[in-house]
Formats: C-alpha cells, sequence, structure tokens
C-alpha cells in the first residue's frame, strides 16, 4: 500500500478555555494582572545547497506561557506541560517569581494610558493630520501602539540574564486629492521606549500632512544618471542592506558580494557605520535594538562595522565565526526554537556636518527619495533596483513630487559614491541613518 506521510495530531485541548482558565487561577493566587498565551503547531523544513540536504527539520510543539504581575513586580513563566499539575507548578512558579523581581515603576509606563486615552491618541494624530489643509480629504487612518516585553535566558554554561522592554508610537497617513482628482499617500510616526519621550499627536499629524501635500502632481522624470539624495528613513534600508552582506552566515556560504573583503576599501572614507548592541539614546533610554546579552547569552558589544569606508569585520555568532575561523561578535540573534541567526543591535551610519538643506543646496540636478517600493538588493551581486518616489531638485531646489520611477545601481559602487552624509541622525527604530547622497545612479523613468 502506498505510504501516506503523517498528519499533524488533532488539538484535544479547548485552548480558549484553557487561557482563560490559567489567568483566572493566576488572579486567584494573588495576581494584580495576567495574560496566558498558548500556542502549539507542526513544522518541516529542508535546505538544499548544491544538491546536497544541508539541514532537515521536523517538529510539533504546544506550549503555555504566563505572565503575572503583583503590583510594579512581574515575572514570567512557560510549559510544554499541560496537564492539571503543569499548570498548577507553572502558576505558582510565576507567583513565586513575582515576588522576589526587582520593582519596576517604569515598565508600564507606555500602558500608562487606558483603552479610551489610547484610542483618543490616535484620533487626535488622525484628526491633525485631517485639519492641516483642505486638499486633505481622507485617511488611511491615525495608530497607536504599545507593547511590553521580558526576555530570560539560562544555559548549561552557568549563564542566567533577562531584561525587560517596552514601546510606545504614534502614527497618521493621510490621503490628498489635488484639483485633477489625482490622491496622493503618505504618513509619519513616533516611536519611543517611554510615553514622556513620544511626539504629541497633533506634532504627527501635521508633518503627515504635509509629507502627504507635498506628493501632489507627482511626475515622471525621464531616464538619466543624476545624484540620488536618500532621506533619512529610507537611507537607513541601505545600511541594513550592508549588515546583511556582511553578516557571518552570508559570507561563509560565499553568498555576499563583501566575502573576502576584510580589511579591504568597500566605501568612501566618509562613512562609518557601527552597530551598537548597548547603547543608549540621549534621553538616557535603551536603543530600540539594544539588550544586555546576545542570543548566545555573550554581552552585548560596540562593533565598528566600517571605518573610513574599511571593512573592518563580519557580523558573527558563535557558529558562523567558527565556520571563519573567527570570534564571534555577540551577534547572535533566537527566537524560541531553532539555532540562533545573527542579527544587529542598533545599527547606523555616523552622522556628517552638512544639514539636509546644504546637501540638497549643493545638488544641481537630482532625485530626493522619500519612499522606497519592492525588496531588490542583490547582496550577491550587490546589484540595486527599487521603485522610489520623491522630490526634483533642480538648481539646489526642490521643485515637484516625482512618482513610477526606479533608481537603479550596484551596492559596492554607490558606496564609494557616497559624496554627502548629513547630520540628521535620529533614531526611530533599530536601523538608523542620517540624509545620504550617492553620485552616479540611474534613474529609469519616462
Amino acid at each position: 500500500m502506498p505510504q501516506t506521510a503523517p498528519q499533524p495530531a488533532e488539538t484535544t485541548l479547548d485552548l480558549e478555555s484553557l487561557t482563560a482558565d490559567v489567568v483566572a487561577l493566576a488572579m486567584k493566587a494573588g495576581a494584580s494582572d495576567a495574560e496566558a498565551v498558548v500556542r502549539e503547531g507542526d513544522e518541516f523544513s529542508v535546505n538544499v545547497r548544491m544538491g546536497e540536504v544541508e539541514t532537515l527539520k521536523e517538529s510539533g510543539s504546544r506550549g503555555l506561557g504566563l505572565r503575572v504581575f503583583r503590583g510594579t513586580r512581574s515575572a514570567s513563566t512557560s510549559t510544554s506541560d499541560l496537564t492539571p499539575d503543569g499548570i498548577r507548578q507553572l502558576v505558582e512558579g510565576a507567583m513565586a517569581l513575582a515576588q522576589v523581581t526587582e520593582e519596576d515603576p517604569f515598565f508600564n509606563d507606555v500602558y500608562s494610558l487606558d483603552g479610551k486615552e489610547r484610542i483618543e491618541w490616535a484620533r487626535r494624530c488622525e484628526a491633525a493630520a485631517l485639519a492641516a489643509d483642505p486638499r486633505i480629504t481622507n485617511s488611511d487612518g491615525g495608530s497607536f501602539d504599545a507593547a511590553t516585553g521580558r526576555k530570560v535566558m539560562a544555559n548549561s554554561r552557568g549563564f542566567v540574564g533577562g531584561y525587560r522592554t517596552s514601546y510606545a508610537g504614534v502614527s497618521a497617513a493621510p490621503l490628498a486629492m489635488d484639483a485633477n482628482g489625482q490622491m496622493q499617500r503618505d504618513g509619519w510616526w513616533s516611536g519611543a521606549r517611554r510615553m514622556a519621550d513620544l511626539e504629541s499627536p497633533e506634532a504627527i499629524g501635521k508633518e503627515a500632512a504635509r509629507r502627504t501635500i507635498r506628493r501632489l502632481g507627482a511626475r515622471k522624470v525621464p531616464t538619466q544618471r543624476v545624484p540620488i539624495v536618500f532621506a533619512p528613513e529610507v537611507a537607513r534600508s541601505l545600511i541594513g542592506s550592508v549588515f546583511e552582506a556582511a553578516s557571518g552566515d552570508s559570507i561563509w556560504r560565499h553568498a555576499s558580494y563583501l566575502a573576502g573583503k576584510m580589511d579591504a576599501q568597500i566605501a568612501a572614507p566618509t562613512l562609518t557605520i557601527v552597530d551598537d548592541n548597548a547603547m543608549l539614546l540621549p534621553n538616557g533610554a535603551g536603543g530600540f535594538g539594544s539588550s544586555p546579552f546576545d542570543g548566545e547569552g555573550l554581552p552585548s558589544l560596540r562593533t565598528v562595522v566600517v571605518e573610513n569606508g574599511v571593512l573592518q569585520t563580519y557580523l558573527l555568532n558563535t557558529y558562523s565565526a567558527r565556520k571563519l575561523g573567527l570570534k564571534s561578535t555577540h551577534n547572535a540573534s533566537r527566537g524560541l526554537a531553532g539555532t540562533p541567526g545573527i542579527g544587529c543591535g542598533n545599527l547606523y551610519l555616523e552622522p556628517g556636518r552638512l544639514t539636509p538643506e546644504e546637501i540638497i543646496a549643493q545638488t544641481h540636478t537630482g532625485l530626493y527619495v522619500t519612499s522606497l517600493m519592492g525588496f531588490g538588493t542583490n547582496i550577491v551581486t550587490g546589484d540595486y533596483s527599487r521603485g522610489a518616489t520623491g522630490l526634483w531638485i533642480e538648481n539646489g531646489q526642490l521643485t515637484h513630487a516625482v512618482e513610477e520611477v526606479t533608481i537603479a545601481g550596484n551596492l559596492a559602487e554607490m558606496l564609494m559614491n557616497v559624496t554627502a552624509i548629513g547630520n540628521d541622525l535620529v533614531f526611530r527604530g533599530s536601523v538608523a541613518s542620517p540624509t545620504l547622497r550617492i553620485d552616479g545612479m540611474t534613474i529609469a523613468g519616462a
């Protein structure tokens, strides 16, 4: 008889009731707040390289996580034992941990607004955008987000560590219509570790409206080679591509154009890229990618990836470091399952001295890019091609909006052709860049 593949086991537990019961047990045990999450699933993955199976994974899992609060103390535990006894131990363990964890009066800062106030923040942000200009006729909405997290890790080498994270964000995405009935959309946002560091909803709404209005009247431009000025919110994707190309996994597989380029000049002498996993922001809060240790329990480091245009190091976890005969740069990342990957902390291009206005004024003709579409960076060859929108620069002035064009080049050449770096480095995420001008790129347009 033909063989059939094994099928995932049917769920026999009422997971909705289970999570509700666990929360009720925690509250009965003395928690001031509690939340439970249950997950189950199966997974199959095979990776073949050069005709040979390199990795093969097949697994099934079911797990329950519980987070409890006792005032300003909190603790998290998890289990795969969903029997009554296993759940009892889960609740008891969480409550015991909450007794001994340090108090953190700021941990719930991003939840200091109640549900109605959070909704009101989103409404205020959208309302400010809609009121900014009569040409703003519609909206994709305003939003408010808040999140907290805690990670604890232990291994058999004696490491035990943990840390907490928090995030709050507000954004708006208005739509504008010109006299010809053509519509444009843009948006803006603010994100922070603490509520006090968020920009006001009104400020974000007005900026979102300004960015939308300036896109009205957009048109194509002829195909040509000109300097491209990348706004910070899009320049950071270039820095992310450098990280991906310098990742140890890509290097040892010879799947990066940076393979064999250690200590070589790969960019203009003005360009320095840093990955700081333990960075504090100017306001004293941790960076969006800050953590005390990496995914393998190694202490976080500040790593200069590119200095004055010279590639100083690859980004490595212990596995890729062994493959290359090097030492880990403490860049391991991992989830709840699987082997560690490689991730950045706070990755950024060091700022220059010019203001964005000075960079534009020094550009006779070119494109100021404010938005990119698609995923067009090939790290094996360095080839780069992205759909783009922005503003046309003529005689050092922003003139009209541009859309439906593609910008193209090669990452190796682009980095060497960086001719201006702005002084406007602001962290709105874990990867950041100031304004950046690159000469000699191709615009494919009308």
